[in-house]
């Protein structure tokens, strides 16, 4: 089996390595076959969102409202949210399955050097993303708000609670697949071809920013995320950190776009709404470090060393019968 050739412990971008199948080509065909798979999901979600507005005029309407937006997220539309972060949350089981399929097993390699998800240290991180939230809300709340940025109207009655429960549930899939992506295949895939952590925590960066359409200041602020995720991802070893963050983080937004107090699906974003950016990033990162000071974590896998072949059994002396006629060896101790 090809080993890597700079240490037997692994840290989380180079954990292809313990992987069955990890070749150079491993990452293009988990990325190649993800996509595909990604694809055939999203028709499929697509005939479905078909098939119910068929059925249902109401459902029909926001179909065309949706499609009339180009798919921009409305809060005011359960169906909107759900066609829209559901299709994101469908990135999830085709990067799985893809890794699967072409890395065979150890898939919990995916979320963390433990070589499964590490649920103790995610409700830690969870707890960690909350309060760190919670005092950035109330230390910007002081501030003056943002002249650009104009609340949404939120919905009301019946509409209100079910795009809360779409909220709620979909949600925390929706950012933890975004992590599994852009922090877990590809940091990975990066880390088969380079060894040195800023690669894979770099390079990534550009293709999250571009999936997030906003003005040049909302771009900045999701770099920074983009970074603290890599980074967290790294120092702790696993997705746990990341997507802890970055649940709460979109609860948040969405959950004060329910309220009234924001626009998450607003494209300009100002300087009040970057400074709580970095004030939540750099909280939750100072936090992190400060637990894992305390109370240190597994961060690498040990590769299992291979067993050392066997020593060669050296012939045992035997004795032996002299033919007739010869003389008998002298096998006296001297």
């Amino acid at each position: 089996m090809p080993r890597p050739i700079d240490s037997d412990r692994l840290a989380f971008h180079r954990l292809v390595f313990a992987r069955r199948r990890r070749g150079w080509w491993t990452p293009l065909a988990v990325g190649g076959l993800g996509l595909v798979l990604y694809v055939v999901g999203i028709l499929i979600a697509a005939l479905v969102a078909v098939l119910v507005a068929v059925a249902n005029p109401d459902a029909a309407r926001a179909l065309d409202d949706m499609l009339a937006d180009a798919g921009a997220l409305d809060i005011s539309s359960p169906m909107s949210l759900l066609f829209g972060l559901g299709t994101i949350a469908l990135m999830l089981p085709a990067y799985l399955l893809a890794s699967v399929i072409v890395n065979g097993r150890r898939l919990g390699f995916v979320s963390a050097v433990y070589g499964r998800l590490r649920w103790r240290w995610l409700v830690v991180c969870a707890a960690l993303a909350v309060a760190t939230a919670i005092v950035v809300t109330l230390v910007t709340a002081l501030l003056p708000g943002d002249e650009a940025a104009a609340p949404a109207t939120p919905p009301t009655g019946a509409t209100f609670w079910l795009s809360l429960l779409v909220v709620l549930l979909v949600v925390p899939v929706q950012a933890t697949a975004e992590e599994y992506v852009f922090r877990g295949y590809l940091m990975q895939a990066i880390g088969r071809w380079l060894r040195h952590p800023l690669f894979a925590i770099l390079l990534p960066v550009p293709l999250f920013v571009v999936g997030h359409m906003y003005d040049p200041v909302g771009q900045a602020a999701v770099g920074l995320f983009a970074i603290a995720a890599g980074w967290l991802t790294w120092r702790t070893g696993g997705l746990e950190a990341a997507i802890a963050v970055h649940i709460v983080n979109n609860l948040l937004a969405f959950l004060l776009g329910l309220g009234g107090l924001s626009d998450p699906s607003a494209t300009d974003v100002g300087w009040v709404s970057f400074a709580s950016s970095v004030l939540l990033l750099g909280g939750y990162c100072l936090a992190v470090e400060l637990v894992l000071r305390r109370r240190p974590i597994v961060r690498t896998y040990a590769l299992p060393r291979s067993p050392l072949p066997a020593p060669i059994p050296m012939p045992t002396p035997t004795a032996t019968v002299p033919l007739p006629g010869e003389p008998t060896p002298d096998i006296t101790r001297r």
